[in-house]
């Protein structure tokens, strides 16, 4: 950085620099440039009102050349139309030539590491929970992070301690949106069973599924297999027992007397109320059990429900929500999805890559509303309309108001690696599935809670020894 120089992003400028950027600026508005413009709105279909407007600003630097973009297939499809058709028309505004391919989420990680270890591959990869694992191998973000917080105001803290590394003081990640991880219930099997408005905790949880498998035949739906949504919901269940892989210095405390009572009420929740198919789930398994009517309950994002809108009327309309479920020590749930960003060694396409993912985070209303609420923003002061949204759900949800408690989603919503950050070490611990694997091992009788939880723990020790030698995890 070159202190007292101005800086427009990317690249620092004298004040004469930045002076005659200005003029040219005022020169091009008086001509009705689209040097800062709007596009008509659209419709989503099965919307009651119009989408924002997409707002353009050309580049700070001139950009050209390839993007290749790399992301997920949404779980709300409407949002890759949008995206798609919104990158090829910022690459036709500014000539750089978009190329944006999306794979299922799971696959991802595997494309991440093959392009790595190839030296080649896609300019821009987003993934939806923290990639610290990849540190060593992507771009430091803090400039672009540092340029939106300047444009903005300060970056949720949740997607901060996703996407950066206080030990090395690198953001490995660009986090601008996250997702709620609230339960979602069937008020047709809970209100015979004592919970009109849903379970509040893990015990009334307990109670209710036991009661509607016995009287219902029907099953609760939470992961233990090696995929993301079990990682979620279990590290959900610690949380609220006090358990946790690491404390907020970056030390292992997974070996607790927390964690082995988390693994008991799991292990006591599965034979009471849940069948052997969650051990072989994917990501998709709780979202097509609840639209099917198959499950009572699951944790999960308003993906499934919103798919039950279109195939299954009668179910989207009987299912509702609840926030983090309480336990002994405290109510919080894991985001469901943490956009990350990267951008490897590799890519040829770093300039074009942050001055998009600067259009795409200033225009981050319209990801939210073509993904039917279901993406939140990083920088509440870019989704301005979010609250009315959720009070009267643009997308005909039954009753209008009935995603108005997300509004106050981010008390109980926290990182991977609470209270600590997703560190490389947290993201490795994450993506090789130690904790799905942990509670499966007891909970099928393969070891006794204590027993699992203490091989867990040394696996958790080992990666965590790894990534310190290298400085980089803390403590």
């Amino acid at each position: 950085m070159n202190k007292g120089v101005p800086r427009v992003f990317g690249v620092p400028h004298s004040r004469r620099d930045v002076l005659r950027a200005a003029a040219m600026a005022a020169m091009a508005a008086g001509v009705g440039s689209a040097c800062a413009s709007e596009e008509s709105p659209t419709v989503e279909p099965g919307s009651t009102g119009e989408a924002p407007e997409t707002i353009f600003n050309e580049p700070a630097s001139k950009v050209s050349g390839d993007l290749k973009i790399l992301l997920w297939s949404h779980f709300v499809p409407s949002h890759d139309t949008w995206f798609d058709k919104f990158a090829q028309d910022w690459g036709g505004k500014v000539g750089v030539n978009v190329v944006v391919d999306h794979v299922d989420q799971a696959q991802i990680p595997t494309r991440i590491a093959a392009e790595i270890q190839a030296g080649e591959g896609h300019d821009l990869i987003q993934y939806i929970a923290t990639l610290s694992q990849y540190e060593p191998s992507v771009l430091d973000m803090k400039d672009l992070v540092d340029e939106a917080s300047s444009r903005w105001g300060e970056q949720l803290g949740l997607c901060a301690k996703s996407s950066s590394n206080p030990a090395t003081g690198k953001f490995y990640s660009y986090s601008p949106g996250w997702v709620p991880d609230p339960g979602n219930f069937r008020k047709s099997l809970w209100t015979p069973a004592g919970f009109a408005d849903g379970p509040e905790s893990w015990d009334d949880l307990l109670a209710g599924a036991t009661e509607i498998k016995n009287s219902e035949g029907i099953q609760l739906g939470l992961g233990m297999s090696q995929e993301i949504d079990s990682n979620m919901v279990l590290r959900a269940l610690m949380w609220s027992y006090g358990a946790s892989e690491q404390d907020e210095n970056e030390q292992v405390v997974l070996d607790s007397p927390e964690t082995v009572a988390a693994v008991e009420y799991m292990t006591k929740l599965y034979r009471q109320a849940m069948t052997p198919e969650v051990f072989s789930w994917n990501a998709a398994s709780n979202n097509q059990g609840l639209v099917a009517g198959k499950l009572s309950y699951v944790v999960n994002s308003i993906s499934a429900w919103r798919t039950a809108q279109e195939s299954n009327p009668d179910v989207a309309d009987d299912v509702f929500f609840v926030p983090a479920l309480r336990g002994p020590k405290e109510a919080l749930a894991a985001q469901h999805v943490l956009y990350n960003w990267i951008v490897p060694n590799h890519a040829t396409g770093v300039d074009a890559a942050k001055e998009f993912l600067l259009h795409y985070t200033e225009n981050f209303a319209s990801a939210t509303y073509h993904s039917k609420l279901y993406d939140f923003c990083a920088w509440s002061e870019l989704t301005p309309d979010l609250e009315s949204w959720l009070k009267k759900d643009p997308f005909g949800a039954k009753p209008a108001d009935k995603l108005a408690f997300l509004a106050d989603a981010i008390p109980w919503s926290t990182n991977i690696g609470h209270p600590g950050p997703a560190s490389t070490a947290i993201g490795e611990v994450f993506s090789t599935f130690v904790i799905p694997n942990m509670f499966a091992r007891a909970v099928r009788g393969e070891a006794s809670p204590q027993q699992s939880v203490s091989e867990a723990a040394g696996q958790v020790r080992a990666v965590f020894d790894k990534w310190r030698a290298r400085g980089l995890v803390g403590g």
